[in-house]
């Protein structure tokens, strides 16, 4: 499989010369139908269109034709982090104060290893939740293992599009 921070290396300088913040790269699928999943957006907005997809996976497509750091055939898959995006830099968790995120831990904290709850912030590279009767906690976030928010009517209302113009017209190329 892919090194990863090799990957990260050749793709971040990609996305940041087309203003776009990297927010995940990851091989996903194994030997049989591995996918090169990179995830971006545009730091102002925390979106990403149609056209910063297509432009990022072609700068990304030529670095690793020439580079060649993955041995097997591959998909690469470039797209925004989504609604339920997940949290993937200490600054994700203060960007989404106030929003519930599922986190999984590497190893278990106070006798849990997941929790559902609400971003309180960050201290340092301590995140800190609230788990509403379970109580506050303060995670290292290097103790966790992944982090994603929930789709709530809140996040909903946090990430809507910013303008929706054009989005009940269907274009056909011929």
């Amino acid at each position: 499989m892919a090194d990863i921070a090799v990957l990260t290396q050749l793709i971040e300088p990609e996305a940041r010369a087309l203003g776009l913040s990297l927010v995940r790269v990851a091989m996903f699928g194994g030997k049989s139908d591995p996918v090169l999943q990179v995830m971006a957006e545009r730091p102002d907005t925390r979106q990403l269109n149609l056209s910063d997809c297509e432009a990022l996976s072609r700068r990304i497509s030529d670095v690793l034709d020439a580079a060649d750091p993955i041995e097997e055939a591959y998909r690469l898959e470039v797209s925004s982090p989504g609604i339920d995006r997940p949290l993937t830099r200490l600054a994700d968790f203060d960007d989404w104060k106030g929003h519930e995120a599922r986190i999984r831990l590497v190893e278990p904290i106070q006798g849990r290893k997941q929790f559902d709850a609400i971003l309180t912030g960050t201290e340092g590279d301590i995140v800190h939740v609230d788990g509403g009767k379970g109580g506050l906690f303060a995670i290292p976030f290097e103790a966790i293992a992944s982090a994603k928010l929930r789709l709530t009517d809140a996040l909903i209302k946090a990430t809507a599009p910013l303008s929706t113009e054009g989005a009940d017209k269907i274009l056909e190329e011929g």
